[in-house]
């Protein structure tokens, strides 16, 4: 059997190193390609030349010239020979069997009996058998460690406190994230003479983060999860994860859920959903700067805007564009959808798509910044908290007044003033910018770190108004919160971390939605909503009944509101 695997490699190895390209004399296989390879990239370059003149004069892309006829001639058959010449080998293993199968093994035939009962294959583990085949043997064997010794380790940690080898390099070196991670740790604590006893380093996935989520790690922060909930919102129910360290706040926030469940739910309406970035872009007079204003705000350009900006993702689609002008810089607000992403490299790159595009009738305008903070991205900021960015939600629910005082233990009128002379009077007397709330950061915070958003866009995220109202007679409390800039995503980023895709997993919005695009981030907005206004309630609640110090004395430090 051995000779006949080896022959077996033999021939397979010879077949392999066969291929269609070698039936020609080299200089005419040299000659041959070249002519294709120009012949492709030429007419591919002249059509690219063509689409682009066309939009930019707003022809339409399906009528062609004698000229456009020939060059897609050309370029479909330059595509037919390179893919036939250099993809033979590839179509001929489809269209017959391998070589290996026509080999004939005329060993034994008691080798071609199952090592197993029909029954038993299916269900494996239920009737132990001694003996195994090689295919189950190779496939219980556990994947390939390489280990290293205490010496080789040494040696590298040595030359990067000596600073021969880079820090940010041992990835790239070693090849092995997790022992990258373990020698720039032993190293930073040589280096510093500072111990990180305490800080985990096994048990994480660190190829998972390389080049997406963090650099040059030496370990782990452990920050507890704690579940909120159910939460009753648009009719359905969910458990709320929420990453913190702060004593009373998941209990809080539990606290709102339960009186908001036993009054019916909440009601959550989505008003917008679009990303911003906002660059900024320079010329020698304000008068170029306002011609590039009417030019992008000109409803007629809008579509030709939207093709070049759409041409780099299927989700990101332009939905606006809003420009303002200070001297001789003007600031582009461009606004699109982004699908189940968060959306700053999707919109930062059709962004970018126009700027180029811009540059053929506006030779003179001088890119600043691919954002120019007008966006505005981790900032407190007016445009965020009036036009918005990201998701823009309302929710409310209406909470009975048996509700208000045996859950919430306070009174309807005692909420409603209390709101007025702290959330809306008081916090205008601080000259606060979007932040007409108790603690809405709080959840907001605590929901972005479990879900793997980015923490920093809690900071416009957290934007929120909150209104309380006695209706019916003074009897029930109706509650709002309005909040225009959710910023949140179910793919990219820190979502796809194990822990992270856990928690939203946990709330059914795991991952892009394949039914509808986007609605998965959307679902995840409102339930951030969901849940400050369940922390509102609770908060609100205990500050009204004089209970804040009393119920975090059994925890830990207050929270800051």
């Amino acid at each position: 059997r051995s000779l006949k695997q080896q022959d077996s490699g033999e021939f397979l190895n010879q077949h392999d190193q066969t291929k269609a390209s070698d039936a020609l004399p080299l200089p005419l296989y040299v000659t041959i390609n070249g002519l294709f390879f120009t012949m492709f990239f030429s007419v591919m370059y002249f059509l690219l030349q063509r689409w682009r003149e066309k939009i930019r004069t707003s022809t339409a892309l399906h009528v062609v010239t004698y000229s456009e006829m020939a060059a897609l001639v050309s370029l479909v058959a330059s595509f037919i020979y390179i893919l036939g010449f250099f993809g033979f080998d590839f179509v001929q293993s489809i269209l017959r069997p391998s070589p290996a199968s026509w080999i004939i093994e005329d060993d034994n035939m008691e080798e071609d009996k199952p090592v197993k009962p029909c029954g038993q294959a299916l269900v494996p583990h239920i009737l132990p058998t001694n003996s195994t085949s090689e295919m189950e043997v190779e496939t219980k064997k556990p994947p390939p460690t390489m280990e290293y010794n205490s010496q080789e380790n040494e040696e590298i940690v040595k030359q990067v406190v000596a600073g021969s080898i880079p820090s940010y390099a041992l990835e790239s070196k070693l090849g092995d994230c997790k022992r990258a991670a373990s020698v720039r740790r032993e190293a930073l604590e040589r280096i510093t003479g500072k111990s990180l006893t305490g800080m985990p380093l096994d048990g994480f996935d660190y190829e998972s983060i390389l080049g997406q989520c963090c650099e040059m790690p030496v370990g782990y922060i452990q920050i507890p999860v704690g579940i909120a909930g159910p939460l009753l919102l648009n009719g359905a129910e969910f458990s709320v994860p929420m990453a913190t360290t702060e004593g009373c706040l998941v209990a809080s926030t539990n606290r709102g859920c339960k009186a908001i469940y036993v009054s019916g739910g909440a009601t959550c309406m989505l008003l917008r959903d679009g990303m911003t970035r906002a660059p900024v872009v320079r010329f020698g007079s304000a008068k170029r700067a306002a011609e590039l204003k009417l030019f992008l705000e000109d409803p007629e350009k809008f579509d030709t805007l939207a093709v070049v900006f759409n041409k780099s993702s299927r989700f990101g689609k332009l939905q606006s564009i809003k420009c303002a002008i200070a001297g001789k810089n003007i600031y582009i607000r461009f606004c699109c959808s982004t699908g189940d992403a968060m959306g700053m490299n999707m919109v930062s790159k059709g962004v970018q798509n126009v700027l180029d595009y811009l540059q053929t009738d506006f030779s003179d305008m001088d890119v600043m910044g691919i954002s120019g903070n007008y966006c505005s991205d981790k900032k407190p900021a007016a445009v965020n908290w009036i036009e918005g960015r990201g998701k823009s939600v309302v929710c409310e629910a209406v909470i009975k007044e048996e509700v208000v005082r045996k859950v919430l233990k306070t009174s309807v009128a005692s909420l409603v003033e209390l709101n007025m002379v702290k959330n809306l009077t008081g916090s205008a007397m601080a000259g606060a910018l979007g932040g007409f709330n108790a603690h809405a950061s709080n959840i907001v915070s605590a929901i972005y770190i479990a879900t793997g958003q980015d923490p920093a866009q809690n900071v416009e995220s957290s934007h929120c108004i909150t209104m309380m109202e006695a209706i019916n007679d003074g009897k029930d409390l109706h509650v709002s919160v309005t909040m225009p800039s959710i910023e949140v995503g179910t793919v990219g980023g820190g979502t796809q971390l194990a822990s992270q895709a856990a928690c939203l997993n946990l709330l059914g919005v795991k991952g892009a939605s394949k039914e509808e695009p986007g609605s998965n981030s959307r679902v995840l907005a409102t339930i951030v909503a969901g849940s400050v206004l369940a922390g509102e309630l609770s908060l609100m609640s205990a500050i009204a009944a004089g209970q804040l110090v009393k119920s975090h004395m059994k925890y830990t430090d207050l929270p800051e509101i």
